[in-house]
């Protein structure tokens, strides 16, 4: 032991033998929420009232400490077990980081981001934003993501036809088996849902509880998925609306498009593009007189080959009326929206830098051309401005876009005021791997899909699977530490107003089902099968995965089909057909239920988030408000446990009842529960096995 080890004990024993009181640590507390900090989202220049929590006659201190002072905060309120500290700030222009410093006695410690500490932490500072703040609505919704031609045909006089044209080594293919898993490459396999098929199902997503509709991209594409497109000015009349419907499909062993007349006219006759539109603008406004909001999906770091601006297949120069391509002509007017490595091979010229190699994905060049960045820029705009009027954008591979950083973010910051401008409550979120924070200083993104904080750290704990299913570790199913330690560390990236929008999603297109991971299966379709997704699959497992879902900070965000229990490994496994009439019901109805509970309830969508009690494969935590608080337990043993849980860490008071308001459990579910005393302000509850419990306090 060294010599500041023992004159540090030294100083404890003598603080002990003073009789004073020993340091709640777990009553610290504050966050950003609107309890904390107050305005929540304050503008440039605001006054804003930051408060900090203490348990009651526990500290002689608490001060505010940023990097240029600190201020001594002033007890304003007890109630029950806690004292609330208050402190005013003037803000300016610029972000203001701060933290927490405590003092009782001869012990001081620390607060931030991350929770308690002997020493101030910058990187988990906490950040006010001036001016930056977050459309409400998106706040804690509930959303849902549609790859629209694998959810509902409801229109089969706009479905791909076989052969209709060539891409990716083949024709393409019409599946007449809707229940057919997709194998190998399947992006020219189209099954033929449209938007016609959600506007028919809008009442099931009605019932369901959705909030907002997240569409892969709907654009004008040669792909099912469409992240190749082709025209952004137009929605593909494949899933809308097609009124000109002429000419053949490509003859049989023909692989020139040229000769694809029927493609070229769906896709390239102004009547149809046109009539596309029209019947999207009415689609959005039948979405949003059912309560719903729509997010659409923006490839904007690339395009597909097909593309007006690039033509590589002629297809526009067939159909006439258009400028011709950059692949085309070396005078066409796009000619440096994409990167030629030679200056010299027109016509046909077919160097250009395409995103990861892939010819079929032409990367955009917006350091070599003003008029691509404005013409996205419009974009962005028109889609959010009337007579479309949708909510927000979810951009594709966002931190790619560009060659450099300094150009990316001042894409983005531009992009953010286009938009903005346009629709104030739009919102924006990108695609994002790894750190976000410098984009997330209010001035680009509002948020991202929450993989680091959120898909990954659930999935290792209650799975131990990697989200693609391409591993699996031991060492972190059911490791609690590690999925704290990984929470904590990745959420102080963002701002409150980014956290409680963020997409945290269990399953996506990209990633293998979170119900099929449940099986500990290593692989994927093409070296295990189909089949092999749907065996040893755990749906209790499942449940306690969408309980977290449901109950964590953020936008809960369902992948279309995971309701209703459907498997799949990664893409292209992951992009099954909704099972339409061949439902869990059990599925189904839990997430009705756990839905309606959030929304029924403020503290589990807009509510602060503490950690509470954790042991293997066991976790628990409470989301609380002055209005209502609820402890959430987290039980992924395969044999049944009894834990005390501190619940007055949440804002309860030492005596009263804590109610069973859901429970998951191996055989299904229940929403009415027993009633559990709360004594000395802890909660002694048995748990069953794969089990989770939401518990609401009840006020007497």
């Amino acid at each position: 032991m060294n010599q500041k080890s023992i004159y540090d004990l030294s100083r404890i024993e003598r603080y002990m033998m003073q009789m004073r009181p020993v340091l709640s640590k777990k009553a610290l507390f504050s966050d950003g929420t609107k309890d904390y900090r107050s305005p929540a989202e304050p503008r440039e220049n605001d006054k804003v009232t930051i408060r900090f929590r203490t348990k009651r006659d526990n500290v002689d201190m608490v001060w505010l400490c940023s990097r240029e002072k600190k201020q001594r905060m002033k007890r304003t309120e007890t109630k029950w077990d806690f004292d609330y500290y208050s402190v005013e700030i003037q803000l300016g222009s610029e972000p203001f980081f701060y933290y927490f410093k405590v003092v009782t006695g001869i012990l001081e410690c620390y607060y931030d981001r991350y929770g308690v500490n002997d020493k101030p932490r910058e990187e988990y500072y906490f950040c006010i934003v001036p001016g930056f703040s977050t459309p409400e609505w998106a706040k804690g919704a509930v959303m849902y993501q549609i790859l629209v031609d694998r959810f509902y045909n409801g229109n089969p006089a706009g479905d791909v036809l076989d052969g209709e044209y060539y891409y990716v080594d083949g024709p393409t293919k019409h599946v007449e088996n809707w229940a057919h898993c997709p194998q190998g490459i399947s992006v020219r396999e189209f099954y033929g849902g449209d938007l016609e098929g959600v506007r028919q199902k809008l009442d099931y997503l009605q019932e369901l509880g959705i909030e907002v509709l997240y569409f892969n991209p709907l654009f004008v594409s040669p792909s099912n998925h469409k992240y190749d497109c082709q025209d952004y000015d137009y929605i593909d009349p494949h899933v809308s609306n097609i009124v000109v419907d002429e000419g053949a499909v490509l003859p049989e062993g023909c692989k020139d498009n040229t000769q694809a007349a029927r493609y070229i006219t769906r896709v390239t006759d102004k009547r149809n593009l046109e009539a596309s539109n029209a019947y999207f603008a009415k689609f959005v406004e039948e979405v949003h007189a059912h309560g719903m909001k729509i997010i659409l999906d923006g490839v904007f770091n690339h395009c597909g080959s097909f593309h007006k601006w690039l033509d590589r297949e002629k297809l526009y120069e067939q159909q006439g009326g258009y400028a011709p391509g950059a692949y085309v002509s070396g005078e066409s007017p796009y000619r440096d929206f994409f990167a030629f490595q030679n200056q010299e091979a027109w016509p046909d010229n077919g160097s250009y830098e395409g995103w990861w190699g892939f010819e079929t994905l032409p990367k955009l060049n917006y350091e070599g051309s003003q008029e691509l960045w404005n013409y996205v820029l419009d974009i962005g705009r028109k889609w959010v401005s009337p007579p479309y009027n949708v909510d927000g954008w979810r951009l594709d591979v966002a931190a790619d876009l560009g060659h450099s950083p300094e150009v990316n973010h001042r894409f983005w910051k531009e992009f953010r005021k286009a938009v903005k401008e346009a629709n104030p409550n739009a919102v924006i979120l990108a695609e994002h791997y790894g750190d976000p924070k410098s984009w997330l200083l209010g001035d680009e993104w509002d948020t991202i899909m929450n993989y680091d904080a959120f898909m990954e750290p659930v999935t290792w704990f209650l799975t131990g699977m990697e989200k693609h299913s391409d591993d699996y570790r031991e060492d972190l199913l059911g490791n609690a530490e590690s999925f704290w330690g990984a929470m904590r560390h990745h959420t102080s990236s963002f701002s409150m107003p980014s956290w409680q929008v963020a997409m945290n999603e269990l399953s996506n297109h990209d990633h293998s089902r979170f119900l099929t991971r449940t099986n500990h299966k290593v692989g994927r379709t093409n070296t295990l099968g189909p089949q092999a997704a749907e065996q040893g699959i755990n749906k209790a497992v499942f449940r306690e995965g969408v309980v977290i879902q449901m109950t964590w900070t953020g936008a809960p965000t369902i992948y279309y089909g995971d309701e209703a229990g459907v498997c799949g490994f990664t893409d292209p496994d992951n992009r099954r057909t909704y099972p339409w009439g061949h439902e869990d019901q059990v599925l189904l109805a839990f997430h009705k239920d756990i839905i309606r509970l959030r929304r029924e309830n403020e503290e589990l969508r807009i509510g602060s988030l503490k950690m509470l009690e954790n042991d293997y494969n066991f976790i628990s935590y409470g989301r609380f408000n002055r209005k209502g608080q609820c402890a959430i337990l987290i039980n992924n043993n395969y044999h049944p446990i009894t834990k005390e849980i501190h619940v007055w860490e949440i804002g309860t008071p030492k005596t009263g009842k804590m109610k069973v308001i859901l429970q998951s459990r191996d055989d299904g579910y229940c929403m009415e529960g027993a009633e559990y005393e709360i004594r000395a302000g802890k909660v002694l509850i048995e748990m069953p096995q794969t089990s989770a419990t939401i518990l609401k306090y009840v006020e007497e």
